[in-house]
């Protein structure tokens, strides 16, 4: 506290006397600082910001300790002039990752693991998706205007668009038990069944045709090829129809009543009606076949 006092001097009267008379006025005292309840809500301020601080400067040594901040990086993630390194462990990204490319470890996979579904997404230089596959817990699902996928030596496996679909590799093999279904046609140059195998072409309720502009060739060379529809129609719009074999039997053709009668050979001469119709008669010196009959 500091105290100023002022002295005042009056002039005297009467009697010629010229001295002054020096009488001191009342003290006056001026306070200055910050005292009563200012005083204590400054020094209460003061002590609350220093706890604010320690405890900022805690958490930032805690923050510091759990994640594992270094010179390098994060914990197990460094941070590198080509790139970012996960040396080991496992990472969760709650936000979309924008990367050029993802590697694995050498001598591990690489895994991406999700509760939901795993989006890939490619997008344009203005920001519109133009290819995308999506993984979820029933369904994986591309889209895009071209598939293709390749070998390891860049040999082409399999290209697919919107109009057909190109498989590389010299064999197609359908393992499913019940073969491969084609609801349209399917165009192939030599179709074969594997080593010791059946080949079976089935149209349970439609029909079936084989189509060749140069001819069909059937061959099965260590067994039999079987045909049962209710009707089979054999057709060359040009040239012949050739049944070459050492043997060729037809054991259901119908036999016709006329013929010679008590042919003691038992020889049958086989009859074609205009019609194409097959049937069996008994053979004479003569032809014995008559149209009337069977045709």
């Amino acid at each position: 506290m500091v105290q100023e006092q002022y002295v005042t001097t009056t002039q005297g009267g009467g009697g010629g006397g010229g001295g002054g008379v020096v009488r001191p006025l009342p003290d006056h005292v001026y306070k200055i600082g910050i005292y009563g309840w200012r005083k204590r809500c400054l020094y209460l301020f003061v002590l609350l910001l220093i706890i604010i601080l320690i405890v900022n400067f805690a958490l930032t040594i805690w923050i510091l300790r759990v994640m594992w901040f270094n010179s390098d990086g994060m914990g197990l993630l460094h941070f590198h002039s080509d790139g970012v390194k996960l040396e080991d462990g496992e990472s969760e990204f709650l936000l979309p990752l924008y990367a050029q490319e993802i590697h694995s470890r050498e001598d591990s996979s690489l895994r991406v693991h999700s509760t939901e579904n795993v989006s890939l997404n490619a997008r344009d230089d203005d920001g519109d998706v133009t290819g995308r596959i999506s993984v979820g817990p029933r369904e994986a699902r591309g889209d895009t205007p071209n598939l293709l996928i390749s070998s390891h030596n860049d040999n082409m496996l399999l290209s697919a668009d919107g109009e057909q679909t190109v498989i590389g590799p010299g064999k197609l093999r359908v393992t499913g038990p019940e073969g491969a279904l084609f609801q349209h046609s399917v165009e192939v140059p030599v179709l074969r069944s594997e080593l010791f195998k059946d080949l079976t072409l089935e149209s349970p309720t439609r029909s079936m045709s084989l189509n060749a502009p140069k001819g069909v060739h059937m061959k099965a060379l260590a067994g039999n090829i079987e045909a049962a529809s209710m009707d089979i129609i054999l057709q060359s719009s040009i040239g012949l129809l050739v049944l070459d074999a050492e043997t060729v039997r037809m054991p259901s053709l119908p036999l016709s009543e006329e013929g010679v009668p008590g042919n003691p050979q038992g020889l049958f001469e086989v009859c074609v009606c205009p019609s194409g119709k097959l049937f069996l008669s008994k053979a004479g010196v003569t032809s014995t076949c008559s149209e009337d009959q069977d045709c």
